[in-house]
Parts: C-alpha cells; structure tokens; sequence
C-alpha cells in the first residue's frame, strides 16, 4: 500500500525584533494621547441630535413665515444643546472622565466662546429679521466651536468641525431657498454620520 506523502507545513511568519518595538512604540503613543484627550464626546447624543434636525428641516418645510421657521429652529437647537449636555455627562460617568477638570475642562473653554458668539448674534439676527444669514452663521460657528474643542478630543472631533465650517460658508453664498436644506444637511447628517464614527470607534 502506497503511502501518501505529508502536506508540507508553512512556516511560521517571523516578525522582527524591529517590527514588534515599532507596534509597542505606536501603542504606547496612541495610549498617551487619549489619555491626554477628552473622550466623553457623545456619538449616540450626537447621533440623536441629528435625527431631531432632520425632524425639523422636514417640518419647517413648508412653514408661511421665515419668522416662524426661525422661532422652530431656535426650539431644534435648545432641544439639541440639552441632548448633547446630558449625554455628555452620562458618558463622561461611564468612563470616568471628568467634565470640569483636565482635558474636559480644556475642551469645555475652548468650545464655549464661539457658541457664545453664535447666540449673541442670533439675537441680533432675530431683531433685524435677518433670518436668511442664519444657517451659514450657525454652521460656521457651530464647526469653529467643535473644532477648537477638538483640540482636546480625540482625532475625529476636529475633522467634524471643519466639515460644519465648508457647509456653513457654501451655506452663505447659496441662495435663500436652500437654507432649510443645509440646516437639515449639516446639523441632521453630518451630525448623524459623526456620531456614528464616534459612537463605533471611542464607546458611544
């Protein structure tokens, strides 16, 4: 009886000493930077303020005043702020990141003075019924605001803001007819679709 002969076995794949101190080295330095960062960022609150803007941009729609559309836009946005505070607080309980000390104090200060701006402008907005500036100037100072609270966060946060800030100057240059469209658009998808990234990859 024939013998069949043994299958030749692959060899085993050598990693090399310098391979395994370059994976040790990249550990170790992506370890040091998120626990420099503020990682309480909340994917599923941003994902969750995306869906009532989009809620919004459909129902104000076909509002019979821009008056009115702004006033239901102002309610989206105090509804959007709550959801975002809150799950920011319940996410920074869960991993133990405190809000007010250290890398979440850094990114509350540097988020906090262009949303500032944004509201003192609303209200001049609002008192010269100057309503069709309102989706750029949000836009824009909503991504400035995420950006340069990105600075202390995690890699994704600062990307996010940039997108809001393009949005928010094409928003300034197009015409009046589109403004629903980019509020839905940015505070509605790209709300959504970062929420999603940050959700997946930095624990909800």
């Amino acid at each position: 009886m024939s013998r069949t002969a043994p299958r030749p076995t692959k060899p085993a794949k050598v990693v090399s000493i310098h391979e395994r101190a370059f994976d040790n080295l990249r550990f170790i330095r992506e370890t040091m930077e998120r626990a420099g960062a503020f990682t309480a960022v909340p994917g599923w609150g941003g994902i969750l303020m995306g869906v009532s803007a989009l809620l919004t941009a459909f129902l104000t729609a076909k509002l019979p005043s821009r008056e009115l559309w702004f006033e239901a836009w102002i309610g989206e946005a105090l509804l959007a702020f709550a959801i975002g505070l809150f799950a920011m607080i319940q996410k920074s309980k869960a991993i133990k990141a405190p809000l007010l000390y250290g890398p979440g104090r850094k990114f509350a200060l540097s988020l906090l003075p262009p949303m500032l701006a944004g509201a003192v402008l609303t209200i001049y907005l609002y008192k010269y019924a100057l309503y069709d500036v309102v989706p750029g100037m949000w836009l824009i100072l909503y991504g400035v605001a995420v950006m340069t609270g990105g600075a202390f966060s995690v890699n994704v946060v600062p990307l996010m803001g940039m997108s809001f800030m393009a949005l928010g100057t094409a928003a300034l240059f197009s015409p009046q007819e589109w403004a629903n469209l980019y509020m839905g658009v940015g505070f509605g998808g790209l709300q959504i679709l970062f929420g999603a990234i940050i959700a997946r990859r930095y624990g909800g």
